[in-house]
């Protein structure tokens, strides 16, 4: 039990969680790339494998858009800044550094997709159906559905939305 309680503690601390978390699949996805190749840091082309392996994980376990890798050039870039030994290649501390700067901007947006997925949303589907329960006609039909059913019509729509406006975006 206490370790339940534990951590659904860690998950309202949430700046310190997220960081736990996300060096916690720095550390799986560096030792998985340094054990394939017997290595102590990784090189551009293997640290470029490793963003590849991260931003997986990403899209496969957090909801929201799917989040495109950066490019080879910002890689570079960012490897430049990360690399504290300058021996040009990244040790675990300067990797962990690295991803956790380099998704930083994603585990927000996943954030604040969740947030008005799951709260606003649902909050206001109520408010709108309590304030057309008034209205002549629609009131009737309206004071006839259970809320939950409504704001679960509505978060999906919510959802659907945010998704068909992030496809759209994808082809412009």
């Amino acid at each position: 039990m206490g370790q339940v309680l534990a951590s659904i503690q860690d998950r309202f601390h949430g700046k310190e969680w997220k960081e736990r978390q996300i060096r916690k699949i720095s550390d799986k996805v560096f030792d998985r790339i340094k054990d394939d190749l017997g290595q102590r840091s990784l090189a551009f082309e293997d640290l470029y494998i490793a963003v590849l392996i991260v931003y997986n994980d990403i899209n496969k376990y957090l909801p929201g858009p799917h989040n495109d890798p950066p490019s080879k050039e910002k890689l570079k870039l960012m490897m430049q800044k990360y690399d504290w030994n300058l021996d040009g290649e990244l040790d675990r501390e300067e990797f962990a550094e690295f991803i956790q700067s380099l998704t930083a901007d994603t585990v927000t947006a996943v954030g604040r997709n969740l947030i008005i997925a799951l709260v606003i949303a649902p909050a206001l589907a109520l408010a709108a159906k309590r304030a057309t329960e008034g209205v002549p006609g629609v009131g009737k039909a309206m004071k006839k559905v259970p809320n939950s059913i409504y704001a679960s019509i509505v978060t999906l729509a919510v959802i659907l939305f945010q998704k068909d406006g992030e496809d759209s975006e994808a082809y412009d």
